[in-house]
């Protein structure tokens, strides 16, 4: 479900963003010839790649940062995620945490989060540049 980016905050989110687009597009659109899946396939959809993008990189860091889902559901050390592996970096028994290692892997942590981000980047930019777009 996650990765199909159905929660209530995406659908939102891309429920707000199509409101804000001009009824005028599709209206020109249909006086030109073009049916419902046309509108959707060549003007909507390209219009939406900002939003689709932002959801992706929610969805991404949502599900990559999860802690309780994964501490529910797994029970080996090996199929831990990111976060339930720094967790289990600390030494909860009261003795010596390697802190400087933890810092090192939570800097590690970051890198997959930084590169989904840059791959998506110009995306929100064009996203932000169309909200000029006005009735």
């Amino acid at each position: 479900p996650k990765f199909l980016a159905v929660d209530a905050f995406f659908i939102f989110l891309m429920v707000q963003f199509f409101r804000g687009i001009p009824r005028e597009i599709d209206e020109a659109a249909i006086m030109d010839g073009c049916g419902t899946w046309r509108i959707y396939w060549r003007i909507m959809l390209p219009l939406s790649m900002p939003v689709m993008a932002t959801a992706a990189i929610f969805s991404f860091i949502w599900t990559y940062d999860d802690f309780l889902g994964p501490l529910i559901y797994l029970n080996d050390m090996r199929s831990y995620t990111v976060p339930l592996a720094l967790r289990s970096f600390v030494d909860s028994s009261g003795g010596e945490s390697l802190y400087g290692e933890l810092f090192a892997m939570s800097a590690l942590s970051l890198v997959p989060v930084f590169i989904v981000f840059l791959a998506f980047q110009r995306l929100i930019i064009r996203g932000v540049a169309m909200g000029a777009l006005k009735r």
